[in-house]
C-alpha cells in the first residue's frame, strides 16, 4: 500500500517542486491532474523529449507518477467521441511518462439517457480503448464520482466491459457522502476491480477536514485493502482546501501511515 497526492493541493508548483516536496514528506508518488492549468507540465501536448524528461525526473527523485488524472467521461453522447479520442491520447501520455494508471469519470448522464443506456455508453466507449491500454500496459480506472457515486453502477460497467485493463478508482468519500454504500459495502462491490484510490475526509456540510475527524472511515478502507494485499496507491485529493498545502500534505500522510502501522500489527 502506497501513498500519493493529486496536484490540486499545489497547482502552482512545477514538476520539480512537486516531486521534491513529495520526497521530503515521504510520499511514494504524485498524481498530476491534466487539462486543469496546473503548472507541472504533464499535458497532452508535451513533446516526446518532454515526456522523456518527465519520466527521468520521476526516476531521479524516486517518486512515481502514480496516476494521470484526466477529465475523460463517456455518458453523454454529445461529447463521447471527443472523450474517446482524448483517452487514446491519455494512454500514450501515461505510458510515455512511466505511469500505469489513468483516472476517468463515467460523467453526467446525457439528456434523455437513463441508467441502463448510460452503462452501455460508458462500457462501449471503454471497449474501444481497452486494447490500446493493454498494449501500453495502462489501466483505465473509473472513479466513483458524479452520476456514478453508487458503486453498484460502476460494477455494472466493469461487468459489461469485462476487460483486465478496465478498472476502478475507488473514491471512498462519494458513495458514503451520497448514502449509496458504506466503506465496507463499497469495497465488497468493487473489490475485483480496484486499482487506484482517491481519499479525503469531509464534514456534514461537505467541507474538507483532516482525515480522522470527518465521516469517512479511512482506517476501515485501509483494513479492507489489507485483506486483499492491495499494493497500489491511496491518492489524496484535496481540492481548493484553504489549509496550506505544506500543512495538509504532511499531516494527512502522517495519519495514513499511522493507520498502516496499526493495521499491519493486527
Amino acid at each position: 500500500m502506497k501513498f500519493s497526492f493529486m496536484t490540486f493541493s499545489c497547482p502552482e508548483l512545477t514538476l520539480d517542486q512537486v516531486l521534491s516536496m513529495a520526497k521530503e514528506f515521504g510520499y511514494d508518488g504524485i498524481e498530476p491532474r491534466i487539462s486543469a492549468s496546473h503548472q507541472h507540465g504533464v499535458e497532452f501536448d508535451t513533446t516526446v523529449d518532454q515526456r522523456r524528461e518527465i519520466r527521468q525526473k520521476s526516476d531521479d527523485h524516486g517518486i512515481a507518477i502514480a496516476c494521470v488524472a484526466t477529465s475523460c467521461r463517456y455518458a453523454d453522447p454529445a461529447n463521447r467521441e471527443e472523450m474517446i479520442a482524448d483517452t487514446h491520447r491519455a494512454i500514450d501520455l501515461t505510458a510515455d511518462i512511466g505511469s500505469s494508471r489513468i483516472r476517468f469519470f463515467g460523467g453526467q448522464l446525457g439528456e434523455g439517457v437513463n441508467r441502463e443506456k448510460g452503462v452501455e455508453l460508458v462500457a462501449t466507449a471503454l471497449a474501444q480503448v481497452a486494447d490500446h491500454a493493454a498494449d501500453r500496459e495502462v489501466f483505465l480506472c473509473m472513479e466513483t464520482h458524479d452520476d456514478w457515486c453508487n458503486p453498484s453502477d460502476v460494477a455494472d460497467v466493469m461487468r459489461a466491459v469485462n476487460h483486465p485493463n478496465i478498472a476502478v478508482n475507488w473514491d471512498i468519500m462519494h458513495p458514503v457522502r451520497r448514502q449509496f454504500a458504506t466503506i465496507s459495502e463499497s469495497f465488497d462491490i468493487l473489490r475485483p476491480w480496484i486499482k487506484h484510490l482517491h481519499i479525503h475526509d469531509g464534514d456534514p456540510d461537505n467541507n474538507l477536514v483532516p482525515i480522522g475527524t470527518g465521516y469517512v472511515d479511512h482506517r476501515e478502507a485501509m483494513k479492507c485493502l489489507f485483506s486483499i494485499g492491495y499494493d497500489g496507491y491511496l491518492s489524496g485529493e484535496w481540492i481548493g482546501w484553504s489549509d496550506p498545502y505544506r500543512n495538509h500534505l504532511k499531516r494527512e500522510l502522517d495519519t495514513l501511515k499511522k493507520y498502516k502501522v496499526e493495521l499491519s500489527q493486527i
